[in-house]
């Protein structure tokens, strides 16, 4: 049975409150539904790090509150002897190899009943102004250990949610179909690419160019090229995991950034997607029918030094292939 909360130890607060709270609520997102632009990231730690949870955990005052979860049902918990609060007072990532056998936590009901936290990592979070709102955190049922690499993934994955926050008050999203644009691709995928470089993870960016599009809009219009597009888009979202970077970066180019693609199903997502596009013209009762050019390019760290020479070559993939059609 656990312990009254009287007995639970308290972190050491090391951050102003007042404020910490104030950027909190400045950013308005308490409260809010998911969104991809945070499931991605803790879709991609779960995979990543090989856990069974993953959190992007907001710290209100008195309760912490799950704006991304993975792999747990409940949205919220109580904020008094949490395992994040203590991550939040964290200069670095705050890992707890084996909950019982620590004096602060092995009393916590998180611990002692259901979901039985027994390993926990987490990294602070800040807001654009510094403060700190909350965690990237990742937890397990049975002890661990985390290797060096493994926390510096952490840090680069709290980054990319640092980006997030910040780009809610940027321009980031394409309006057509809601999916990043190229501003908002290269935000998140110049640190995916860090990541994926430091911990030799393997990355593939995929190019793709809408095959037609000018026909489209010169026979039809430019309403219906839109529809177009915007079907285009959700195949491509069906096709490729919710933790792939799906943007697009020209008026018809798309691309999906791909991290650790050998967890990827063994049937190739380009295969996937003809047999998608095939369908869907098969089916259509729209004037038109879909069809795509790519190119596809292995990360190498030794050719790639940013994500713009990804893109070049993945390019220059893609229009190889359009060319070959004529």
């Amino acid at each position: 049975m656990a312990r009254s909360d009287k007995f639970m130890l308290k972190p050491d607060p090391k951050v102003d409150e007042t404020l910490r709270l104030q950027a909190l609520n400045a950013l308005k997102i308490l409260n809010t539904p998911q969104e991809e632009r945070f499931d991605r990231i803790t879709k991609l730690a779960q995979r990543l790090l090989d856990v069974p949870v993953a959190l992007f955990s907001l710290v209100e005052e008195n309760r912490i509150w799950f704006k991304s979860r993975q792999g747990l049902e409940s949205s919220e918990m109580p904020r008094h002897g949490a395992l994040c609060d203590y991550a939040l007072q964290c200069e670095t990532v705050f890992v707890v190899e084996d909950a019982t056998k620590d004096a602060r936590f092995r009393d916590n009901p998180v611990v002692t009943d259901a979901p039985g936290v027994r390993f926990y990592a987490g990294c602070p979070v800040s807001a654009p102004n510094g403060s700190r709102l909350g965690t990237l955190c990742i937890l397990d049922t049975e002890p661990r250990q985390i290797a060096p690499q493994d926390s510096d993934s952490m840090k680069e994955l709290g980054r990319m949610i640092e980006d997030e926050l910040s780009s809610l008050t940027m321009a980031s999203t394409d309006v057509l179909t809601n999916l990043a644009n190229r501003r908002g691709f290269q935000m998140i995928a110049e640190p995916l690419i860090a990541l994926c470089k430091r911990a030799w993870h393997p990355a593939t960016l995929l190019m793709f160019d809408l095959d037609g599009l000018k026909q489209i809009n010169d026979e039809f219009g430019h309403e219906v090229g839109d529809s177009a597009i915007k079907d285009f888009a959700r195949l491509l979202l069906k096709v490729f995991r919710e933790s792939d970077v799906v943007a697009r970066i020209g008026g018809d180019e798309f691309c999906v950034l791909l991290a650790n693609p050998e967890a990827v199903s063994p049937t190739c997502p380009l295969v996937r997607l003809k047999e998608r596009v095939d369908l869907f013209n098969a089916k259509r009762k729209q004037p038109y029918a879909l069809a795509f050019s790519a190119g596809e390019v292995v990360f190498k760290k030794n050719l790639h030094t940013s994500v713009d020479d990804l893109l070049r070559d993945a390019d220059e993939r893609m229009y190889s292939q359009k060319r070959s059609k004529r």
